[in-house]
């Protein structure tokens, strides 16, 4: 019989997780080979050594995962999510109408192997029957074809009516199944990226929570750092980037706080589903504005992102990249508030000394711990700003304990003449909650906001232009990332550059290397009528310049250089116009080298992603859809990879 050599070869295994524990139906998803690898040599070494009692932990997926192997349950070590179920798998079966094999239990697998082996040495197989104490028979027919019958429904899969009477169809080992195993991940991470999620529980159009959108985030970068930064992983001993979500939602909506049932008590029975939606997302835009949920959405963050960060450390000892921020939509106004009020400290020992740590230590209660760091953080203020040393009232003796602090730029310049506020005061003064701001565990890198309202936000709290001198205390890079379509995502450059410069977002490119079609067709339209106009414009000066007296020739106006603070070149109409550019454009070589402030170092950080070709049929169609596309997007995540490795000096 064609294929039966008499020698039996034994089988190789692979590890499997399920993904759904509770739906029979749910996939089994490969682990990647290394991982798999790693978990079948541990098991062999606690059966060769007769330690299989001992539990064994493993790391797995980049280290967010523990299997435990005595358990066969993976555990995920960043956040809370029931543990998944694990098998050594070998045999598997599939009936017409499913997707994908699955996996035999462990033990099932084991008597098939059994079986097989048996036929194999006697050349027996004349349709071998396996028969199980549940009641399913699988008909080994030979080394190539083997089924499963369908007299009795499998343990742990409910076949349908209409299943029941086909054999499934029974596969040993990998090679039959062709089922695409995941790639591995390096074990070097050369940056981390902690990402804060917006209002409600869930981020994308599918409806899905933070943990699985910053999964696939996760998995674009490691295809985009394969397919783009191949050369420099060549070249140089890269890693990858570590992505991890910060989930502030499900504290808010806890029962510690109690928000949800207070809520519930005044909620109308009406429209219930659409007040419901309206309760678990909009709602948190003013929990924000609240001193009291405000407080907790801001600690639970700070408080995460520091946890998240020391057991990272822990769990990579080696580690000694820098780390980053991201927030979408609200959650990018979260880390700005947080970042702004980050203290810039000049000594070592000055970062302990009255910190709320200090006090908390000192016994002090949670309330007065409060009114202490206001009193402080206001303290700090005056003194940053007069250059002089005051007593806090209350505290006696506070201004002695600390150093004078260096003044530096204020996020504002200018007060608006329809307010008395000290709008010098920015925490307080310019409608932001006044709350105690917990400080981070180290300094970013780079900030980078996805679908962000932090310009509307601070418009509406009362700001009309950052001072380019300002940036993040602790933090030099910054990014506004949005949709040209998303309603929710604001700009901020126009805050701080002049405001009759029209200075458009840098573009962001496709991940491919090149504009989509349909704005590279939009822009060769847009040339040839900027060309025509010009012609026309050309043959009038000539024109005027014929019958017109001659006038004293005007001296060069400096147009837009590298600074903002030169004042911009006027068109007849009164439009700034940039030296060297038609029609008051500007080219993107001057919009890149145009200073924009300090809040990314005096680069630009405006940047806008192409829309899709069937987005731009209609905008308002894709507006919903435009302000969460930023978790699947392989261009955003590419902006990201090239300014974290830039910082390393290595280009794509």
């Amino acid at each position: 019989m064609e294929g039966v050599t008499g020698v039996y070869e034994p089988v190789q295994h692979h590890w499997f997780h399920c993904q759904n524990p509770v739906d029979c139906r749910s996939s089994w998803i490969p682990f990647s080979r290394e991982d798999s690898l790693r978990l079948e040599e541990t098991h062999k070494h606690g059966e060769t050594s007769g330690e299989e009692e001992v539990e064994v932990v493993v790391a797995t997926e980049g280290r967010r995962f523990d299997v435990r192997l005595k358990e066969r349950r993976c555990f995920a070590v960043y956040w809370e999510q029931p543990p998944l179920e694990v098998r050594r798998c070998s045999w598997f079966h599939k009936g017409d109408k499913d997707i994908s094999y699955t996996p035999y239990p462990e033990d099932t697998s084991l008597v098939l192997e059994e079986a097989y082996m048996m036929a194999v040495k006697l050349n027996d197989w004349m349709k071998k029957k396996i028969q199980f104490p549940t009641g399913e028979t699988v008909v080994l027919h030979s080394p190539t074809l083997m089924t499963q019958q369908p007299t009795i429904p499998l343990k742990d899969c409910i076949s349908l009516p209409s299943e029941q009477s086909q054999p499934r169809m029974v596969k040993r080992g990998l090679e039959g199944i062709r089922v695409e195993l995941p790639e591995g991940e390096p074990d070097q991470v050369d940056h981390l990226v902690f990402m804060v999620h917006g209002i409600g529980p869930t981020c994308d159009i599918q409806l899905r929570g933070v943990v699985q959108c910053v999964n696939d985030f996760r998995g674009a970068s490691l295809s985009l750092l394969s397919s783009h930064f191949k050369q420099s992983q060549d070249g140089t001993h890269m890693g990858r980037v570590e992505f991890l979500p910060v989930d502030w939602h499900r504290v808010l909506h806890g029962d510690a706080t109690g928000v949800d049932d207070d809520i519930q008590r005044i909620t109308l029975p009406s429209i219930s589903r659409l007040r419901q939606f309206s309760n678990s997302t909009v709602l948190d835009l003013f929990f924000y504005n609240s001193p009291t949920y405000c407080q907790t959405i801001i600690d639970t963050v700070a408080s995460e992102i520091n946890r998240l960060h020391q057991v990272f450390l822990q769990r990579h000892p080696q580690f000694t990249g820098a780390v980053s921020l991201a927030g979408h939509s609200l959650g990018s106004l979260i880390l700005f508030d947080l970042l702004t009020n980050q203290e810039r400290r000049n000594t070592d020992e000055e970062g302990g000394l009255c910190s709320e740590t200090f006090f908390k230590d000192l016994g002090i209660p949670l309330g007065p711990r409060k009114k202490i760091m206001y009193l402080l953080k206001r303290w700090r203020g005056q003194e940053s700003r007069t250059g002089t040393s005051h007593p806090v009232p209350g505290i006696p003796g506070i201004a002695g304990m600390y150093p004078q602090v260096q003044e530096h730029p204020t996020l504002l310049s200018g007060t608006p003449s329809t307010s008395p506020v000290d709008y010098k005061y920015f925490d307080v003064g310019i409608g932001q909650v006044s709350i105690v701001y917990p400080q981070l565990a180290f300094q970013p890198q780079a900030f980078f906001a996805l679908g962000s309202p932090i310009g509307m936000f601070l418009t509406v709290r009362g700001l009309k232009r950052i001072d380019p001198k300002y940036s993040l205390p602790t933090c030099k890079s910054f990014y506004n990332i949005y949709h040209p379509f998303d309603p929710v995502a604001y700009r901020i450059e126009p805050m701080v550059v002049f405001p009759e410069l029209d200075l458009p977002p840098i573009l962001i490119p496709h991940h491919k290397g090149r504009k989509r079609m349909h704005l590279e067709l939009k822009d060769s339209l847009k040339r040839v009528s900027s060309d025509l106009l010009l012609s026309i414009s050309t043959v009038r000066g000539v024109w005027q310049t014929l019958t017109m007296l001659p006038v004293n020739t005007l001296p060069p106006v400096a147009g837009v250089g590298t600074t903002a603070a030169l004042p911009p070149q006027e068109s007849e109409g009164g439009r700034p116009v940039c030296s060297g550019a038609p029609n008051g454009t500007v080219s993107p070589t001057e919009m890149r080298n145009i200073s924009v402030g300090m809040l990314n170092g005096g680069r630009r950080f405006d940047y806008v992603l192409q829309e899709k070709p069937l987005e731009s049929f209609n905008e308002y169609l894709f507006a919903i859809q435009s302000h969460l596309c930023y978790w699947d997007s392989e261009d955003t995540v590419l902006l990201l990879l090239r300014e974290i490795y830039e910082g390393k000096g290595i280009l794509l």
